[in-house]
């Protein structure tokens, strides 16, 4: 499948390509036809099997790029997705869109650890089963679009798309003290299919 914004970017640059070739020759619309194929290569959208069970699944492609405690109780998991990664977005959790919102701010390197907190970003709080999780969509260095297509009080289940950034960017997630981090910094994850962390059962934290 492929995202239909990278289908009208690629009929644009194709479009120009003939023009340019007629014009000026082939070598000259060659630029473009590469630029029409790199976007439909990154606007591309493959289905994904989701794990079933009490985990959580990565939002978004691309590699693991921190794993902090966000408050005494929160952990966040930061995702690093460069221009290869597939920027199709997912719903970690299922459950209810309870609160998105959209934040400004700068275009720092999406990889740095500053960018979780100063970039332009959208925040979606995901309630589902007893549980929150929130993921925030942030946009990177070159990266100055966010699409979420969805709006509180709609339902979503773990793996659904949801949105996408486009070009380079970064997907954190936090997560209370009811679950545990799957991955650690390093590893790569793939949105839909990863789990990223594991609900804890109420006997273990009650000690049972």
């Amino acid at each position: 499948m492929i995202v239909v914004d990278g289908i009208y970017y690629a009929l644009a640059l194709g479009a120009a390509a003939a023009v340019v070739s007629w014009l000026a020759g082939p070598w000259f619309g060659a630029v473009f036809w590469i630029l029409a194929a790199f976007c439909l290569y990154f606007f591309r959208d493959p289905e994904r099997t989701i794990p079933v069970g009490p985990v959580a699944v990565s939002p978004a492609d691309g590699k693991v790029v921190a794993v902090v405690a966000e408050t005494p109780t929160a952990q966040r998991v930061s995702i690093f997705l460069n221009i290869f990664d597939v920027h199709v977005n997912r719903a970690p959790i299922g459950g209810t869109i309870r609160n998105v919102e959209y934040r400004k701010g700068q275009f720092l390197v999406a990889s740095k650890e500053k960018a979780s907190g100063e970039n332009e970003q959208n925040v979606v709080t995901v309630q589902g089963e007893g549980t929150c999780v929130v993921f925030k969509q942030i946009a990177g260095l070159i990266a100055r679009r966010i699409v979420f297509d969805k709006r509180p009080g709609d339902k979503v289940a773990a793996g659904e798309r949801v949105g996408l950034i486009k070009f380079g960017s970064r997907v954190d997630v936090i997560f209370g003290p009811e679950w545990e981090v799957l991955v650690r910094p390093g590893m790569r994850v793939a949105a839909g299919s990863s789990p990223i962390a594991r609900r804890i059962e109420r006997e273990e934290t009650h000690g049972a």
